[in-house]
C-alpha cells in the first residue's frame, strides 16, 4: 500500500504544480494524463497475472510507458520548482514569479519531447560501441582479438523475437573472436520467452558465445534458463572458466555468477577464486565475465586483468544516472582498479519504462591491445 499512496501523492505533486497555471483546457487535459498513469502504472504489474500473455505483455507496455512518462514529468518538475526558488527573490511579495506560467507550460512540452525521444533510443538496435584495452604483457597472437559484449537485454513483455534479432544480425556482421552476454538477458520464464530468445542460437563468433548470469535470471528461474541458453548453444560459465586456443596464445576466459545467486542457489554463490580454479599458473591475460561491477574488488584480488560487466544501464534515463554510485562503483565505461581494467556496458536493451536518455544502449566491440 506504501508504494501506491507515494505514487499517488507524485501525481498529485505534478498536478498541483503544473496544472492550473496551463491555459484553457490544457490543464484539464494535463490532470487526466496524470489519472491515467496513477491507473495504469499499478495496472500494467497486475496485469502480468492474465493468462493469455499478449494481454499481459499489453497491460505491462502500457504501464511502464506511463511510467516512463511519470519519471520524465517528476523531474522536469522537481527542476523548475528549483528554478523557481532561486527566482522567488527577485518577485514581488505575495505574487508569482514571472517564470511561473512559461515554466509550467515547458514542463508537459519538454515531457513530451523526452518521451519521444527515449523511446526511440530504447526501440532501435543498439548501436556498436568500439574499445581497444591496453594489456600489459598480452602476447602478439592476441594483439586485436575481439569480444563483442551484450548486456541487460531484458528479453520481456516488451522487448521481443524481431529486437533480439536484429541484435544477433548486427553482433554477427561485426565477425568477433567470443560473443559475451554479461547478465540480465531475460524478464520471465522459459515456457514464455523461448521464442523471443530463439535467434540467439545463431550468434557466431570464432571461439563461440557465453553467458553469465544476472540477477533478473535469478526472479525468473535460473536454473530452467541456464538449461535453455545451453540448448541453443551458449556456454553458460558458473564460477568456472575456459581456456581459448587463439594462434599460438592462450586467453582464460572466466564467469561468475551474480551476487544474488546466493540467495536462491547457494550452492551457486558468485565466486572469483572459484572461477580460476585448476586455471594453468601463466594463463594469461585472464578475463572475466561478471554481471555487476561491484565483484571487481574480488576480481583483483583473484589476479584477472580484465572484467566485463553491465547491470547499471548507465542510469537509462537521467538523472537517475547520478544515483548508480549509490551500489555500485562504475556507472559505464572504462576504468582501472589496481591492474584490473574493468569495462562497464549501459546495456543493450533497456528494463521497466520503454526509454533511453543521457544513456544510449550500446554493443560493445572490445579489442585486446598491447599496453
Amino acid at each position: 500500500m506504501l508504494p501506491l499512496a507515494l505514487l499517488a501523492l507524485l501525481h498529485l505533486y505534478i498536478g498541483w504544480r503544473i496544472a492550473p497555471l496551463l491555459p484553457g483546457a490544457a490543464g484539464w487535459a494535463f490532470a487526466a494524463l496524470l489519472l491515467a498513469s496513477a491507473l495504469l502504472i499499478p495496472a500494467a504489474f497486475l496485469g502480468r497475472r492474465a493468462r493469455r500473455r499478449t494481454t499481459a505483455d499489453r497491460w505491462t507496455w502500457a504501464g511502464m510507458l506511463a511510467l516512463g512518462i511519470f519519471a520524465v514529468l517528476l523531474v522536469l518538475t522537481l527542476a523548475r520548482d528549483a528554478l523557481l526558488l532561486l527566482a522567488w527573490p527577485l518577485s514581488a511579495p505575495l505574487q508569482l514569479p514571472p517564470l511561473a506560467g512559461p515554466s509550467a507550460l515547458a514542463v508537459p512540452l519538454l515531457g513530451i519531447i523526452a518521451t519521444l525521444w527515449g523511446l526511440a533510443n530504447a526501440r532501435r538496435t543498439a548501436r556498436v560501441k568500439r574499445v581497444d584495452v591496453p594489456i600489459a604483457g598480452l602476447p602478439a597472437a592476441l594483439h586485436g582479438f575481439s569480444i563483442a559484449q551484450l548486456s541487460d537485454v531484458h528479453v520481456g513483455p516488451t522487448v521481443k523475437r524481431p529486437y533480439v534479432q536484429a541484435i544477433v544480425d548486427r553482433v554477427n556482421a561485426l565477425v568477433p573472436d567470443v560473443v559475451a552476454i554479461t547478465g540480465d538477458l531475460v524478464d520471465g520464464r522459459v515456457q514464455d520467452l523461448h521464442q523471443d530468445v530463439a535467434p540467439l542460437a545463431g550468434l557466431r563468433a570464432r571461439h563461440g558465445s557465453f553467458f553469465v548470469t544476472g540477477n533478473h535470471e535469478y526472479y525468473s528461474g535460473a536454473g530452467e534458463w541456464i538449461a535453455h541458453l545451453r540448448s541453443l548453444g551458449l556456454r553458460v560459465l558458473l564460477n568456472e572458466h575456459v581456456l581459448l586456443q587463439h594462434g599460438a596464445a592462450r586467453l582464460l576466459l572466466a564467469g561468475i555468477t551474480d551476487p544474488m545467486a546466493q540467495h536462491v542457489e547457494p550452492a551457486q554463490r558468485s565466486d572469483p577464486q572459484r572461477a580460476l580454479a585448476g586455471a594453468p599458473a601463466d594463463a594469461a591475460p585472464r578475463v572475466l565475465l561478471a554481471h555487476q561491477p561491484r565483484s571487481a574488488q574480488g576480481a583483483a584480488a583473484a589476479g584477472f586483468d580484465l572484467q566485463l560487466s553491465g547491470h547499471t544501464h548507465g542510469g537509462q534515463i537521467w538523472p537517475f544516472n547520478f544515483f548508480v554510485p549509490l551500489q555500485q562503483p562504475y556507472t559505464a565505461g572504462l576504468h582501472r582498479l589496481g591492474r584490473l581494467w574493468v569495462y562497464t556496458s549501459r546495456g543493450t536493451g533497456y528494463w521497466g519504462p520503454p526509454l533511453r536518455l543521457g544513456a544510449p544502449s550500446e554493443i560493445t566491440m572490445l579489442r585486446l591491445m598491447p599496453a
